[in-house]
């Protein structure tokens, strides 16, 4: 199933409401579930992000869909990149 990366930095709605409510970070990666993709793995970062945030999903079109829905709140802006794993990579270039 392909992976995506994508970036995100919330905006002051958003920091507000995660600092009143730190849990809701979970809650809406289970609502990404419910959008039929799954978070394998999520970082806080320190400057122009604020999360980085691997994504398994179906296809672009369900990821492009996940990323319009969260753009859509207005608390966060977004960066999807889709992200090939190394070995698959290499593979395609030793195949000419």
């Amino acid at each position: 199933m392909p992976v995506f990366a994508m970036l995100s930095t919330i905006g002051p709605d958003g920091a507000a409401t995660l600092r009143d409510n730190p849990r809701r970070l979970l809650e809406v990666n289970r609502e990404l579930e419910e959008m039929g993709v799954k978070v394998l793995h999520q970082w806080a970062l320190l400057g122009q992000w604020d999360f980085l945030n691997i994504i398994e999903a179906p296809d672009e079109a369900t990821m492009a869909k996940v990323a319009t829905v969260l753009s859509a709140r207005g608390t966060l802006k977004t960066q999807t990149l889709v992200a090939i794993p190394v070995e698959e990579f290499l593979s395609r270039l030793q195949t000419g």
